[in-house]
């Protein structure tokens, strides 16, 4: 897959019998980079429990209204705003969404309950400050909140992306929601915002990128001010948090090399159980934690192999010319779409591959002996396939799918090679030789019966001797 990170690969199968599976825990997933390497980690399985994220704070009891009653805290971002944004602050957090996204609407409560600890930290830092100043100021409100925004440890911001379509597509946000941090006004390296989606856990996740980023410097950490806000917002023990912080540095650790941008495919190699049915399996983005952007869903890809059951005793076979009487274009036939490449340029398309797949069989006694001794019921069985791929394009609001419809095929081919028994044998040898004798002596009839001489002739002989 070109296009389609790891993270929202999945692969679902589906028959006429009504079995409809995932089956990504049998497939392991690769990143790619801009140049279709492989890198060197494969992917968790998406299926697996260790990998569950709180999705958002069960601790925040009030609605989206009732924080809002004191105004908006999380900054609300368009395509000029966030330029801004960028270049006056050191830290911003940005919460990209959709209003559809159901995902989105749980976490919003959240999201504003970190901007309110960020806000809240800048409270306190502020009046530290003017506490320890010798000549107090005399702040008017204006001034007062601009002075408090400078000392934010952390702008938290907001892009609707049904509303500001553009901001979303130039920061190629593929799924919401999506959480990015920017710093120094570019993205950064470690990539989007993967934890729980709690107030702790996101205040916990930036206090930690904070202290990295300053780390030989004289700056002063902020967020921890935050954090110890968020502990007593969310009456969380500081055992709890202190469990939080040491829990998001250890995951830091192992992804803080990972650049999302340098890794956008994903390679699948794996086996799928299917039904012998019609059926279809699928190739799609899903995540338990996100909602998709149909638009932004590319499902472009490269076959390197396909085939059904196992083929390696058979094409080594072919390979060694040890089947006779077999097309040279069968080995081609069993797998006929590696190397194929299905490139989608436009939004809201996918290619979808419809195989035929015919049985075939190689009797025992057409097999060497070591390929008879591996074989259950005397027959090594392999399916030739015939595809046809067709551009099938989707509504606005249905993710693409690289799709696989596949059907067996009611005739099947089969190759095998008869002998004739001893008797069979002895039986045509002495109906040549019958048939060869009962020739020669019609021949030698025939030759007699014209070298014997007529009665006039024989009395005109004896006349002639007298």
């Amino acid at each position: 897959m070109m296009g389609l990170p790891c993270q929202f690969a999945t692969v679902d199968v589906v028959s006429v019998l009504g079995t409809d599976q995932n089956v990504t825990q049998h497939v392991t997933k690769w990143s790619i980079d801009a140049e279709g390497v492989r890198q060197r980690l494969s992917d968790r399985n998406m299926q697996q429990s260790d990998v569950t994220v709180e999705l958002y704070d069960k601790g925040v009891s009030e609605t989206l209204e009732e924080l809002h009653d004191d105004g908006e805290d999380a900054v609300s971002l368009d395509i000029d705003t966030i330029k801004f944004a960028l270049h006056q602050h050191e830290y911003v957090f940005v919460h990209f969404y959709a209003g559809w996204c159901s995902h989105c609407r749980d976490l919003a409560p959240t999201w504003e309950m970190l901007a309110e600890v960020m806000d809240s930290a800048a409270d306190e830092h502020l009046d530290e400050q003017i506490e320890s100043s010798a000549h107090s100021p005399d702040y008017t409100d204006e001034e007062y909140n601009e002075a408090k925004s400078l000392l934010k440890p952390v702008f938290i911001g907001k892009a609707d992306c049904v509303m500001h379509k553009q901001l979303c597509m130039e920061q190629g946000v593929r799924a919401y929601p999506t959480l990015r941090l920017f710093v120094d006004g570019k993205r950064h390296r470690t990539g989007d915002y993967a934890g729980d989606r709690t107030v702790i856990g996101l205040t916990a996740y930036l206090k930690l990128i904070e202290e990295e980023h300053k780390e030989g410097t004289d700056k002063m950490v902020t967020v921890d001010k935050a954090l110890d806000v968020a502990k007593d917002m969310m009456s969380i023990s500081d055992e709890e948090a202190e469990w939080a912080e040491k829990m998001k540095a250890k995951k830091h650790k192992l992804t803080q090399m990972w650049k999302d941008e340098d890794h956008p495919g994903c390679q699948m190699s794996g086996f799928l159980l299917v039904d012998r049915v019609p059926g279809n399996f699928r190739i799609q983005a899903r995540s338990k934690s996100h909602d998709l952007a149909a638009h932004m869903t590319n499902v472009s890809h490269e076959i390197h192999h396909l085939s059904f059951g196992d083929h390696k005793v058979l094409i080594n076979l072919l390979d060694r010319g040890e089947l006779k009487g077999v097309s040279d274009s069968l080995s081609k036939s069993l797998s006929p779409m590696d190397g194929n490449v299905y490139i989608t340029h436009n939004l809201h398309e996918a290619h979808h591959h419809y195989l035929k797949v015919i049985t075939t069989n190689f009797k025992d006694a057409n097999l060497p002996s070591y390929a008879r001794r591996i074989t259950k019921d005397g027959v090594l069985r392999g399916y030739q396939i015939l595809q046809n791929s067709q551009l099938s394009l989707y509504r606005n609001d249905i993710v693409p799918e690289a799709k696989f419809t596949y059907d067996l095929s009611p005739i099947s081919v089969s190759y095998r090679k008869t002998s004739r028994h001893w008797y069979d044998y002895m039986t045509s040898v002495l109906a040549i030789v019958g048939g060869t004798f009962t020739i020669v002596g019609m021949f030698e009839s025939s030759i007699h019966t014209l070298g014997k001489p007529r009665v006039g002739e024989r009395s005109l002989l004896n006349r002639c001797v007298n």
